[in-house]
This record gives structure tokens, C-alpha cells and sequence, in this order.
């Protein structure tokens, strides 16, 4: 039997995304209605064919939870001059690098080797290349913020040193990569970390480099696993910071809606349901 709404969800979700690229030069420029400033710096990682998401995302960002010090967005290298500019026309904190000049020259030569083969890869570089000083955010481009994202406003001015992490809904693991089973419970989404201090890479990174074979996808969400782990990172609310598919056989996003965004901060919209990310770019508006 065919599944009406999960096709129907797809395919409203498409139209939306393709109507939004076609207006996105008059979207960038439009005013952000907030005004507050959060002593936060956020960083990014994205691509040209990840535009629109990355727009919809920054903006959502700059009108929920506030103004940062400065939104950096790491190009991979695909963004055209044009893209980038367009970027830096949503609002004057934001700044576009190009990865390769902005990940540092001290990193193990296993995460080059990485980053050289692997989107994912590069994906490692930036986060291991992230100056920590104060409260620093990575977000994934495919991530909508909401009304509760206050919440996270509060949480980079309180007066600790924690590493907040996004937990999981599912187990996504380079197996070669966890030695005990421990390593397993509670797993870690990559794609959405506060830090407030400097993370020790060095143990998890140890075991990329010993591997025989080649890094696969799963493996820097691995080592980001393991190295929040080992640094005592506390997960965030699960029922504010969204990480879940569970309805992605449905029609509706039965997270975010009119009764449930303003306790939500945010929700990320992996890949499973990245045709609700477009229902939900409405809920920002």
C-alpha cells in the first residue's frame, strides 16, 4: 500500500524548497526582527547545494535566539562568489571562509588524510579547528531554531564550562572505532555542539589513525562521540532540542507545530526527515 502522506510530505517538501531557492536572493535581504545580542560565536559548515537550508537556518538562528558576536559559515569550496555574498547580505555578522584556510595547520595528518577523501571528513577538520573562547556554537546547516531557543541564549551566558551535546535517536557508529560497548549508550549527534571549552581530541583521533582500512561516513560523527564524551559533555533537553524521526513515515512534523514551538529551541532536520525542514521553515516566519 502506498503511504499518502509520507509521499505527499516529500513532495509538498520539494515545492517548498524549490519555491524558497527562487525568492532566496529577496529572503536574504529581508529584515531580522530580533534585536537582542548573545555573547556566543557560532560557526558552520555548508555548501553551495546546501544554500537554501543554510538561509533558512541562519535566519531562524538571528531571529530566535539573537544576535551573536559572529556567525562564520565554512565553505567546503563549492560556494560561487555570488552565494557568498548573498550570505554575508543577511546580516553583518556573518562572515563566509573557506575552510582550507580556516582549519588549523596542527592537526593530525589521519585528519587531513580524512578531510582530503570525505566530506565527513572535512566536517572533522572544522569542528577540531573551532577557536573555543567563551561560548561557541556548531550547528549543521540543516537545523531550524524557534521561539524556545531563548533556552539556548540563557545557557551561553550562565556562568559554566560544559560541552552541551545533541543526544541521538539512533546508533550511527564506525564500529572499528568503539572498543566497549559503553561506548555505545547515549549516543552523540555531531551536528549541533556548545562548547565552552577546549575539548582533548587526542585519544579518539589516536584510534583514526590506526585504522587499517580507510575512515567511512560514520566515523567523525564517531570520534565526536567519543571525545564528548571522554571531556564529560551533558546532553541537552530532548524535549526542547529536537533530535528524532520517529514521524517520518507520516504526513505531519508532529514536533514542531503552532502548540509546540514556543518550548522548542530548535530541531534538526537529518536527512530521514529533511523534507519537513521546508514545513518547518514556516514556523519561522
Amino acid at each position: 500500500m502506498v503511504n499518502i502522506g509520507y509521499h505527499s510530505a516529500r513532495i509538498q517538501g520539494k515545492f517548498l524548497r524549490s519555491r524558497y531557492r527562487s525568492n532566496i536572493a529577496k529572503i536574504a535581504v529581508m529584515p531580522i526582527k530580533q534585536e537582542r545580542r548573545v555573547p556566543i560565536k557560532v560557526y558552520a559548515l555548508s555548501c553551495e547545494r546546501d544554500l537554501p537550508e543554510q538561509v533558512a537556518s541562519l535566519r531562524s538562528f538571528l531571529n530566535y535566539v539573537g544576535i551573536p558576536d559572529v556567525f562564520t559559515i565554512m565553505s567546503d569550496g563549492s560556494y560561487t562568489a555570488s552565494s557568498i555574498a548573498l550570505l554575508q547580505q543577511v546580516h553583518p555578522c556573518v562572515d563566509v571562509q573557506l575552510l582550507t584556510k580556516f582549519q588549523r595547520e596542527d592537526l593530525p595528518d589521519s585528519v587531513y588524510a580524512y578531510a582530503s577523501q570525505q566530506a565527513m571528513g572535512k566536517k572533522l577538520a572544522a569542528l577540531m579547528s573551532i577557536p573555543i573562547d567563551g561560548a561557541t556554537l556548531y550547528t549543521d546547516s540543516d537545523i531550524l531554531f524557534f521561539e524556545g531557543a531563548t533556552h539556548l541564549a540563557e545557557l551561553a551566558i550562565a556562568p559554566d564550562t560544559h560541552t552541551y551535546y545533541l543526544p541521538d535517536c539512533k546508533t550511527s557508529f564506525d564500529q572499528r572505532l568503539i572498543y566497549t560497548d559503553q561506548e555505545m549508550q547515549e549516543p552523540i549527534n555531531a551536528g549541533f555542539v556548545l562548547f565552552k571549552k577546549a575539548l582533548n581530541w587526542q585519544e579518539p583521533v589516536a584510534r583514526l589513525a590506526q585504522l587499517a582500512e580507510p575512515p567511512n561516513y560514520f566515523s567523525e560523527q564517531t570520534i565526536v562521540n567519543l571525545t564528548i564524551k571522554y571531556n564529560q559533555g551533558v546532553p541537552l533537553p530532548k524535549d526542547k532540542y529536537i533530535m528524532n524521526v520517529d514521524d517520518q513515515f507520516i504526513y505531519a512534523d508532529q514536533f514542531v507545530n503552532k502548540a509546540s514551538k514556543p518550548k522548542i529551541a530548535m530541531r534538526h532536520y537529518v536527512s530521514d526527515v529533511r523534507h519537513k525542514f521546508w514545513m518547518g521553515v514556516n514556523h519561522t516566519i
